[in-house]
């Protein structure tokens, strides 16, 4: 089987070897990313083939793997110290661990012209003013929803505070619509209504120290737990939410979305791609498509106009091809950012791209992001893999109704303790 710029479903498709991730010689690339829905997929083919005509010689082995399977796969990989050339990082405190173990390369002096072009973007793929990876989407997380089950239930206008939300929920439970989808099964995709209630209840000054500090005892960390809680027993969610899958499938959160079984779900700036890999035609909810912020919580200190957000950085790893690093800066030249904006794959940070988003829910994100006062980056994210995963395990109990607010507050900062 050739593996020059073919798509493996594994990485056992090629070979049936998979005891090794990278490619192993100084001319093959392996290059893992999660674009495994079309048009994505066949988008990532195309690039991979034009850099290999314009680089004679060199081999680029991509391996598209569901977001989750890639997220297991590389956890495993950074365990194994065994990491594919080109990876997506996240940044934050996982980003410094990685840093830490030696596993990825700095890319400062390699790719400062594009660093420069990507201007603040950077900062959060930055470790002790070293660039280790190069950001390629960077979006937040709202409400997507079906505009014709809204009109349909009778809400004119989205829900702008929690209030607001409940009302919408009743309506559409009365007019025999399921509210919400959410993947519980996946955790994270539950942790994200806790991070945002946080970031509705918390002040801004609150947040950016519980990141260094890692204290957690100020009240609005159980306020965000009573919010969330309140928010449960409405009752909004898909039945079988505590197993659902974020993005795999038609039954998937986002597939249930996308066949209009559901009004809404909370989702990053990537849900109009994955809903287009989750239909038949192709086009997710196309026209229906509507998108807004999460909504306001009376008496909180967190600015409604801030987001939680964060985005995938293109990495390379110690020991890849030389390369490997020229891979990289061609995935954020001006042509591949605009051939990723037009394919709504998410929010391009190469100025050069940005009104090549042609998708009209992804261009309204790209001006809620612009206008956003301070960007929260994902929680699991900023506190790193040991504080994160006890949060989202604490949150995840809580939607099947076995953890209080103060059991998440506890679960978090006794991970902290370890950390210190």
């Amino acid at each position: 089987m050739l593996c020059s710029s073919a798509v493996l479903l594994t990485v056992t498709a090629c070979g049936g070897d998979d005891s090794s991730a990278s490619g192993g010689d100084d001319s093959t690339i392996t290059w893992w990313h999660n674009s495994n829905n079309e048009p994505g997929r066949g988008f990532y083919e195309q690039v991979a083939e034009d850099f290999e005509n314009d680089n004679p010689g060199v081999e680029v082995e991509v391996v598209a793997m569901a977001h989750e399977d890639m997220v297991d796969r590389l956890a495993a990989a950074f365990q194994s110290g065994d990491l594919p050339d080109v990876y997506m990082e996240r940044g934050g405190g996982e980003l410094a661990d990685h840093v830490e173990a030696g596993l990825v390369r700095d890319l400062t002096q390699e790719a400062d012209e594009i660093i420069d072009k990507l201007g603040g973007t950077v900062s959060g793929w930055q470790v002790d003013g070293q660039t280790y990876a190069l950001p390629f989407s960077l979006g937040v997380v709202g409400f997507w929803y079906n505009t014709e089950l809204f009109e349909q239930a009778g809400i004119s206008e989205p829900p702008a505070t929690m209030e607001e939300l409940y009302a919408a929920i009743d309506k559409l439970k009365a007019a025999g619509i399921t509210p919400i989808s959410v993947g519980a099964g996946d955790k994270w995709p539950a942790a994200h209504y806790w991070y945002y209630t946080a970031l509705r209840a918390c002040g801004q000054e609150v947040l950016e120290d519980a990141v260094t500090s890692l204290d957690f005892t100020d009240e609005c960390f159980v306020t965000a737990g009573e919010e969330l809680q309140n928010l449960i027993e409405t009752e909004p969610f898909n039945p079988g939410f505590l197993t659902t899958p974020a993005q795999e499938g038609a039954t998937s959160a986002s597939g249930l979305l996308a066949s209009e079984q559901v009004a809404m779900e909370l989702a990053g700036h990537w849900e109009p791609g994955v809903m287009q890999g989750l239909t038949d035609d192709g086009e997710g909810l196309g026209e229906k498509t509507g998108w807004f912020a999460f909504p306001a919580i009376e008496g909180g200190e967190g600015d409604p106009d801030a987001q939680l957000g964060g985005g995938d950085a293109w990495a390379v790893s110690t020991d890849a091809p030389d390369a490997s690093v020229d891979l990289v800066k061609y995935l954020l030249s001006d042509d591949v950012q605009r051939g990723f904006a037009e394919n709504d794959m998410g929010l391009p940070t190469n100025p050069a791209a940005t009104d090549a988003v042609s998708d009209p829910a992804l261009a309204q994100l790209l001006e809620v992001r612009d206008a956003a006062p301070y960007i929260q980056l994902y929680f699991d994210t900023a506190f790193g893999a040991s504080i994160g995963g006890a949060m989202n395990d604490a949150i995840a109990l809580m939607f099947a109704g076995e953890a209080t607010p103060e059991d998440i507050v506890e679960a978090t900062t006794q991970a902290a303790e370890l950390e210190k």
